[in-house]
C-alpha cells in the first residue's frame, strides 16, 4: 500500500468520522516542506495547527527526542524526573508565573486553570465560580471548556453544558464589566483569537481588563495555547500588550511537535493543593525534554527576533496580495499568526486549489483562510507561499 488513495480507504473504514479532513497523506517532513503517499511536496503553512515551531523534523528536537527516548520514557508524577524540571525552571525563569503544572494538550491546560479558578474561588470570593470568556474564543473540546468556548456550534450537541460560564463580546471591555458579579471569580481571553478567525485587539483591550480584574479581585487568565511560544513574536503573547496574566495556559508550539500542555500561575493564586489535580501523562520525560530543546533554542537563536523581520515580510506580501486578488477583503496578522479574508464563504474552495498549488492552509472561517508556518521560516518561502496562493485564487 503507498498511494494516498488507499490510505484514505483504510481511513473511511476503520477510523471514528469526527474529522474533516483534507485529502492530503502526509509521510514525511522537514522544515517548512512536507510530502504525500503519493510524492508530491507542499509547503506546510498549517505547521500541525502553530504546533512545529521550528517546521518539521528539526534536528535540535528531534536529537532530545532520540536521547531521551533510549534514556528514560515514563514514569509518573509520583517521582521526580529531570526533564519535567528542566522545562519548568525555563518557563518560569522566563515568564512572569511562579509555579507551573504540566498537561497533554492545550484543553488540559485549559482545564486545569478553570479548576484552579474554581478553587481560587471558593477560598477567597466567598464560593465564586463563574468565568467570562468571549464569543468567538476557542478554549478545547473536553466539556468544561466547550462550556467555556464562546461558539454556539461547538456547543449545541453536547447540552446542557457545564454551569458558570458568562460570554461576552471580545474586544469589549464594557461587556466585561457589565458580566462581573459577585460570582465571578475569573475572565478567560486569547490575547489574539486563534480559531475566532486570527481577530487582533486593541492596543489597551487586555491593560483595560486587567486593571478590572485588579480592582473587583478576580483572576485574569490568558489562554496562550496557540499565541504563546513565539507565536505572536514574543517568547509570549501577554508580552505583547504589557501586562501580566495571574494564569497563563499554553500547549501546541510548546511542544515543537510533541503532545505537551502546561498551566502556569502566580504564587499568591495558586490554589491547587495535593490531590487537587493531576495526570498520568502529565510532564513526561520524553514530552518535556522535546519541549525544553525547542525552547531553548528558539530563545538561544533569537528566534523571536526573527518572527518579527518574518511578520513584516508575509504582512507585505499578502498585503500586495489583496491588492491584485480581488476577492481578498481583509488581512489580519500579528506574528507569524496571519488571516485571508474573502468578501464571500470560499474558503473550501480556496483550501482544495491551494492543495493543488502546494500549500497547506487553514480554513478558519467559511471566509478566511489562516496561515501560521514555522517561526523559522525564511523569507524565500514565504515568497514562493504568496506564489503558490496566488496561483490557487486565480482557479477560483
Amino acid at each position: 500500500m503507498s498511494k494516498s488513495s488507499d490510505w484514505i480507504a483504510v481511513e473511511n473504514k476503520y477510523y471514528a468520522q469526527t474529522v474533516r479532513r483534507q485529502p492530503v497523506v502526509i509521510v514525511r517532513g522537514e522544515g517548512t516542506r512536507v510530502w504525500d503517499a503519493d510524492g508530491k511536496e507542499y509547503l506546510d503553512f498549517v505547521a500541525g495547527w502553530a504546533v512545529d515551531n521550528l517546521g518539521h523534523c528539526h534536528p535540535v528536537v528531534t536529537q532530545a527526542i532520540v536521547e531521551q527516548a533510549g534514556t528514560l520514557v515514563q514514569t509518573s508524577n509520583q517521582y521526580y524526573t529531570v526533564p519535567q524540571l528542566n522545562l519548568a525552571e525555563l518557563l518560569i525563569e522566563n515568564s512572569c508565573m511562579d509555579r507551573v503544572f504540566f498537561a497533554n494538550s492545550g484543553a488540559e491546560a485549559n482545564e486545569g486553570a478553570i479548576k484552579l479558578a474554581r478553587r481560587y474561588g471558593k477560598l477567597h470570593r466567598d464560593g465564586a465560580y463563574e468565568i467570562i470568556t468571549a464569543l468567538s474564543s476557542f478554549h478545547g473540546r473536553t466539556l468544561a471548556t466547550v462550556a467555556a468556548t464562546g461558539q454556539p456550534h461547538y456547543q449545541e450537541n453536547f447540552t446542557p453544558l457545564l454551569p458558570g460560564f458568562v460570554h461576552v463580546d471580545y474586544n469589549d471591555v464594557e461587556g466585561i464589566m457589565n458580566a462581573t458579579t459577585d460570582n465571578t471569580t475569573a475572565v478567560m481571553l486569547e490575547p489574539v483569537q486563534g480559531e475566532g478567525g486570527v481577530i487582533i485587539p486593541d492596543g489597551d483591550y487586555l491593560k483595560r481588563v486587567r486593571e478590572w480584574c485588579d480592582e473587583k479581585g478576580i483572576l485574569l487568565i490568558l489562554d496562550e495555547v496557540q499565541t504563546g511560544i513565539g507565536r505572536l513574536g514574543s517568547l509570549f503573547g501577554y508580552e505583547e500588550y504589557g501586562v501580566e496574566p495571574d494564569v497563563m495556559t499554553l500547549a501546541k508550539g510548546l511542544g515543537f511537535g510533541v503532545p505537551i500542555g502546561a498551566f502556569l500561575s502566580k504564587e499568591y493564586c495558586m490554589a491547587l493543593v495535593p490531590g487537587d489535580h493531576g495526570s498520568t501523562f502529565g510532564g513526561n520525560p520524553l514530552a518535556t525534554a522535546a519541549a525544553f530543546a525547542g525552547t531553548r533554542f528558539l530563545l538561544d537563536n533569537d528566534i523571536l527576533g526573527h518572527v518579527k523581520e518574518m511578520e513584516r515580510h508575509l504582512s507585505a506580501k499578502l498585503n500586495e496580495l489583496k491588492s491584485r486578488v480581488s476577492v481578498i477583503s481583509e488581512i489580519r496578522i500579528k506574528g507569524l499568526l496571519a488571516a485571508v479574508e474573502f468578501n464571500s464563504d470560499i474558503s473550501g474552495q480556496v483550501l482544495t486549489q491551494a492543495n493543488e498549488a502546494g500549500i497547506l492552509l487553514n480554513g478558519v472561517r467559511p471566509n478566511a483562510v489562516r496561515l501560521m508556518p514555522p517561526l523559522n521560516v525564511t523569507a524565500a518561502e514565504i515568497d514562493e507561499a504568496i506564489d503558490r496562493l496566488e496561483l490557487a485564487l486565480s482557479k477560483i
